[in-house]
């Protein structure tokens, strides 16, 4: 059988190792590959092959993505620069978005900041996870959920989808990757009965102002964010304007979430009256310590009128729960609480979307109002009077 000549791309050489002196034949290949979309320069492909069949595949390969124009030439590009690159180009996220980011994408800069991009694989990204899952990870010994792995995934694949779209990677192989299905998780309320329970409890505490606005629908980051100058007592509204947040430890005061997070509510009776009890309050520690009392010009502050850090807020919802004797939420289930509530009492998504400050009704339906236990009973209540002979 005549041996198939090889092309004019490809020539054989033979390479002879100085130390050994040892002659071994290599494939080499010169191929066009079309234009460079970053230089916009025509690209020569130079690369040397084991095999003959290694060789002409590669041909086949290059000349086609050339004619396409997808053809990635090779990088020294790491995962470490790919990820700070990516996070550079990021001007307009808030800090605690790029506080998320950089935690998310911090496992993969550690298990592979030194390895080109190009390199990586997806059953090195299937490895992470199963890592991750099991808490076998050097310095991220505690077990992730499907609830911090897929966000990971999820910024993994645009880092490498941007860099797809430099013409620097040919694939994004994190979007191969299988996402975990999160577990079917029924979000803690508390009942209208349980809200007056737990509001009767801090009727006459110091901060009994800071639980009735985290009931009535405000993040934590909205209460702890809250100035007086946002309060008008007289014209019982309050102006959501400041956020004061926790980023890496830290307490940040920065702009509401979102453009519709900045929102005027109008105050219930109940609220004003406790608002009113705290503004008495501060005053009278003001005339006490004099000059050494703080700025005092947030409404949630402590005893020498400094604003409490979000997560100190947090601790103390937790003893309140106990105090209370009632079940033990998060301070934001207080905020679905509210939802819940103004949706079991027949309030339209759409108000209370506005209320909560969102950016749409469908995201206030789909994430804040979960039916609770008594309309449930309601409804079998209901049916039994329609089904009874």
């Amino acid at each position: 059988m005549t041996r198939q000549q090889l092309p004019p791309q490809i020539s054989k050489v033979e390479i002879t190792d100085r130390r050994s002196g040892r002659t071994t034949s290599r494939y080499e290949l010169r191929v066009d590959a079309g234009v460079n979309k970053q230089t916009g320069q025509r690209q020569q492909v130079k690369r040397r092959y084991r095999t003959e069949k290694e060789a002409r595949e590669a041909l086949a390969e290059i000349s086609d993505q050339g004619a396409k124009w997808t053809f990635v030439s090779r990088s020294a590009l790491t995962i470490e620069q790919a990820c700070a690159n990516w996070l550079a180009g990021k001007h307009s996220i808030r800090p605690t978005a790029r506080a998320a980011y950089e935690h998310a994408l911090q496992p993969l800069r550690d298990r592979h900041g030194d390895m080109a991009a190009q390199q990586l694989t997806k059953s090195q990204l299937d490895a992470l996870v199963a890592d991750l899952r099991a808490g076998t990870f050097p310095g991220h010994e505690l077990k992730w959920s499907a609830n911090s792995i897929n966000p990971m995934l999820n910024l993994i694949s645009r880092v490498l989808a941007d860099l797809v779209k430099q013409g620097l990677l040919v694939r994004d192989v994190a979007a191969l990757v299988d996402r975990l299905k999160r577990p079917d998780r029924k979000l803690n309320t508390f009942n209208e009965a349980e809200v007056r329970k737990l509001l009767k409890c801090v009727e006459n505490e110091r901060l009994g102002h800071a639980w009735h606005l985290a009931l009535s629908g405000l993040r934590r980051g909205e209460i702890s964010g809250l100035r007086w100058s946002d309060v008008d007592l007289k014209a019982e509204t309050v102006t959501i304007t400041h956020n004061r947040v926790s980023v890496n430890g830290q307490a940040m005061d920065s702009q509401p979430k979102t453009a519709r997070s900045a929102r005027v509510l109008p105050l219930t009776p109940g609220l004003v009256a406790a608002l009113r009890r705290a503004d008495t309050v501060q005053k009278i520690e003001r005339m006490k310590l004099g000059p050494d009392y703080g700025p005092g010009e947030h409404v949630v502050v402590d005893e020498a009128g400094r604003p409490y850090h979000p997560d100190t807020l947090s601790d103390f919802w937790r003893e309140l729960c106990g105090q209370a004797k009632v079940k033990k939420i998060r301070l934001h289930d207080a905020r679905h609480s509210c939802a819940s509530i103004m949706h079991a009492q027949g309030v339209p998504i759409a108000a209370i979307s506005e209320w909560l400050g969102h950016a749409d009704a469908a995201f206030t339906m789909r994430t804040y109002v979960h039916v609770q236990n008594d309309a449930l009973k309601s409804v079998a209540t209901t049916l039994q009077r329609v089904v009874s002979p």
